[in-house]
C-alpha cells in the first residue's frame, strides 16, 4: 500500500477522475462512437434502389423490362450490421450517461463499462465483416458458383452500403480506442 502511495496510484480506478485529459478523451470517444454508429445505422437502414432490368426469357423474343428493387433488409448480413450498429449506438448513449454520472466514483462500474466496450468492438467488427463479405460478392460476383455482380446495376445502393461500412468501421475504431486508452493508462501507472 505504501509503494502505491509513492507511485501515485492509490485511489485511481480504471476510470479514475485524477486525469482530466483521460475523462475528456473518454467522453469525446463515446460521443464520436455514438454519432458514427447512428449515422451508419441510418445510412444503411434507408438504403433502397429500384431500377429497370431487361430480362431475356427466350433468345428469339425481345427482352422484357422488369422493375427490380434492392433493399438492405433483403440480405441478412446487412440486417445484422444495422442491428449491431443500433445496439452499439444505444449502448454508447447509455455508457455516456453512466460515465458522466460515475466520474470515477465506482471502480466496478468503470470496469463493467470497459468490458462492454470490448463486447461492442467484437459486435461491430463482426457486423462489418459480414456486410463487407456480402458487399464484395455484390461488387465482384463469384464466377465459381455463377453469382453475377449486381453493383453495376444497383450502383447507388452499393455506394450507400460501402459508405455505411466505412462509417461503421470508424465507429468500431472509436470503441476500440475506448478499450485501449484505459489499458495504456494502467500500463503507465504501473511503470
Amino acid at each position: 500500500m505504501e509503494s502505491e502511495r509513492k507511485n501515485g496510484v492509490e485511489g485511481k480506478g480504471i476510470m479514475g477522475s485524477n486525469s482530466k485529459s483521460f475523462g475528456v478523451c473518454d467522453l469525446l470517444l463515446r460521443v464520436l462512437a455514438l454519432l458514427l454508429t447512428l449515422v451508419a445505422t441510418i445510412v444503411l437502414g434507408v438504403d433502397k434502389q429500384t431500377t429497370v432490368v431487361p430480362v431475356k426469357l427466350v433468345d428469339t423474343l425481345p427482352a422484357v423490362n422488369v422493375a427490380v428493387t434492392a433493399k438492405w433488409h433483403y440480405l441478412s448480413a446487412f440486417v445484422y450490421m444495422v442491428v449491431a450498429n443500433a445496439i452499439a449506438c444505444a449502448y454508447a448513449a447509455l455508457s455516456l450517461l453512466l460515465t458522466l454520472a460515475n466520474r470515477g466514483k465506482s471502480k466496478g462500474l468503470g470496469t463493467m463499462i470497459i468490458i462492454l466496450d470490448a463486447l461492442m468492438v467484437a459486435l461491430l467488427f463482426s457486423g462489418n465483416g459480414a456486410a463487407t463479405a456480402v458487399g464484395l460478392l455484390g461488387y465482384q460476383g463469384n464466377s465459381h458458383v455463377r453469382w453475377n455482380k449486381v453493383c453495376n446495376v444497383f450502383d447507388k445502393f452499393c455506394n450507400q452500403v460501402a459508405a455505411a461500412i466505412v462509417v461503421s468501421l470508424v465507429g468500431s475504431a472509436a470503441f476500440l480506442l475506448l478499450v485501449l486508452v484505459p489499458v495504456l493508462k494502467i500500463h503507465r501507472q504501473i511503470n
